[in-house]
């Protein structure tokens, strides 16, 4: 049976005393006691392997007996993707995005986006519950609203716009997107990105690409996004 996994900020020293919210998950919750062994990590690359010994239900303090470091990817996968209306399927999205692997998620405002505000602190603790349940120690960096015209002067070695217009779009191969690059895609809102953001785009270096025949939501668009460039 796999140990319970945590996530704490920073676990420099071998005693850490962990949050209200977290203690008392493991001690009224999981009913865990004094002795028993837990895993933490810090979401950016270390797991620690800790025993409880003090089990307050409101600051629990664990002892860190070994650390290990997981490496990270050699390919770093970027979605920036329109606010929708509907926030629960853009937690959603959040929420698959994380476990699927994806390393940094910017939310983007563009002109038919209908949302242009977002709960930041609430969206980070879906990414960090993804990362906790996807056994994983990396945690997606997750940006502040965005507007679209800022994202284009994102420095990524591979740039990519995801959009409905009947153009040439690129082909693009499994092999070319299985790079240890670091790659941008950009999802639109619902009603697709405008023609003149488009045409930005394109003149900024992206590539035009296309996600399949079939007309996707927004959040759809970027799990199918993060499926082909996480996993290939």
């Amino acid at each position: 049976m796999s140990l319970p996994f945590f996530f704490v900020e920073d676990f420099n020293n071998n005693l850490v005393v962990l949050n209200e919210e977290t203690s008392k998950h493991m001690i009224n919750v999981l009913r865990m006691a004094q002795g028993e062994e837990i895993l933490l990590t810090n979401g950016k690359g270390k797991k620690a392997r800790a025993a409880i010994v003090d089990d307050n239900r409101k600051k629990c303090t664990v002892q860190i007996s070994s650390i290990e470091t997981e490496v990270e990817k050699p390919r770093k996968v970027a979605i920036g993707i329109s606010l929708i209306k509907n926030a629960s399927r853009f937690e959603w999205f959040l929420e698959k995005a994380t476990e699927i692997g994806v390393t940094e998620i910017i939310p983007l405002i563009c002109e038919r986006t209908q949302k242009e505000k977002f709960r930041h602190d609430r969206m980070q603790h879906i990414l960090i519950s993804a990362m906790l349940q996807s056994k994983q120690s990396w945690l997606p960096v997750l940006h502040e609203a965005t507007p679209f015209e800022q994202v284009l002067e994102s420095p990524f070695q591979k740039r990519f716009i995801a959009h409905c217009e009947d153009t040439n779009k690129e082909s693009f191969s499994f092999h070319q997107l299985n790079q240890p690059t670091s790659q941008l895609i950009l999802i639109g809102p619902e009603g697709d990105f405008t023609h003149g953001e488009i045409q930005l785009a394109l003149t900024s270096g992206f590539t035009p690409i296309s996600l399949g025949t079939t007309r996707l939501r927004t959040e759809t668009a970027g799990i199918v996004a993060a499926t082909l460039f996480c996993i290939s």
